[in-house]
């Protein structure tokens, strides 16, 4: 745990074995309420329900959802006319959406509420002819997603190397981000964008998502001074991958990214005494636990939280979904009232 004086803990060299256990870790609000969504949807509907996209980047929750009938494709010409379809967490573009209204396809946005502000400041911007540069990694659905929202205004920015970069008037310049990126890097973009830019324009708000930034923080205050840091996470899950490279960063002598237990190697624990345990917002903390066992069954203690942040925050199902889930319960409801009126 933190001290009362918010100082991190320090791991004792006298220690034999120790495991720390960040918190928070694993899901976010918006991964949960995507997930949800696409189990709902399987109840209400019945299987198939289609999915454009992973629905999170998690193998084995894309992995479980298939098992209850959930077909995840690429693209809405996979999904048959008429089927329903749910749009994943990372969001989708105008274009999708247009495309599945000509296809007919009944549609659920489970897209995080996080990237819809996103999408929203994409487009004020460029209602108000601005050139938008959008950090983030090219061919990532979220980034694909948010530059279909204003395709002439927006270029996406990789790195903080800007040079290149042009702009119809250098006055008129605003810049947004992926959400799941690492903070500090972004931030070093922005500061490489505005040597060149000066009247570089800010978002309303934060891009970066909460959960994004408390796991990050929270793998900076576990990483100081470990042997050993473990990620649980996919690794085309951009928040997870950066996590690896933040724990580095902080002090971590190693640190590898796993999606089950079984992927860890025993070598990397030969000579290792202090470990820290965290994990991606789009992970079941199922998979941590089995991470805890493996290092249970290889003589690492129970491990020990540092808590660095509380969460809260719980985000209501897409309005599509509630709508029907209420027309369900409504009508089932009245199909019960002839049965207690005979009674």
């Amino acid at each position: 745990m933190t001290t009362d004086l918010g100082i991190p803990p320090v791991l004792d060299p006298d220690a034999a074995r120790s495991v720390l256990l960040a918190a928070p870790r694993g899901y976010c609000a918006g991964v949960d309420r995507a997930v949800i969504t696409v189990e709902k949807a399987l109840d209400l509907y019945g299987a198939p329900v289609y999915v454009r996209k992973e629905i999170v980047h998690n193998k084995h929750v894309v992995a479980t959802l298939q098992d209850r009938g959930a077909i995840f494709v690429e693209e809405l010409d996979e999904v048959p006319a008429g089927s329903t379809v749910v749009f994943s967490a990372h969001g989708v573009s105008p274009a999708v959406h247009a495309e599945a209204a000509e296809r007919s396809l009944k549609t659920i946005d489970a897209t995080c509420p996080l990237v819809t502000k996103v999408h929203h400041e994409a487009k004020r911007f460029a209602a108000d002819d601005y050139d938008i540069l959008l950090i983030g990694h090219a061919g990532h659905e979220e980034v694909e997603g948010t530059a279909g929202e204003a395709p002439d205004h927006i270029q996406l920015v990789e790195s903080p190397d800007v040079a290149g970069i042009e702009v119809r008037d250098p006055a008129k310049v605003a810049w947004l981000s992926q959400t799941t990126l690492s903070v500090d890097e972004t931030m070093a973009t922005v500061r490489a964008i505005r040597e060149k830019f000066p009247l570089l324009l800010d978002p309303p708000s934060d891009d970066i998502c909460y959960a994004t930034q408390n796991r990050q923080l929270a793998v900076k205050e576990i990483a100081q001074g470990a042997d050993l840091v473990i990620v649980v996470g996919s690794r085309n899950s951009s928040n997870s991958v950066r996590l690896v490279e933040v724990a580095l960063e902080a002090g971590a002598k190693a640190s590898y990214l796993v999606d089950y237990a079984h992927e860890i190697d025993e070598a990397w624990l030969e000579g290792v005494e202090n470990v820290a345990v965290t994990s991606g917002a789009s992970v079941p903390e199922e998979l941590v636990q089995g991470v805890l066992s493996f290092l249970a069954d290889r003589g690492y203690p129970d491990a020990r939280a540092v808590q660095s942040a509380e969460e809260s925050l719980i985000f209501a199902l897409p309005p599509e979904l509630r709508r029907d889930i209420r027309a369900a319960q409504q009508a089932a409801q009245a199909a019960a009232q002839p049965d207690q009126a005979s009674s």
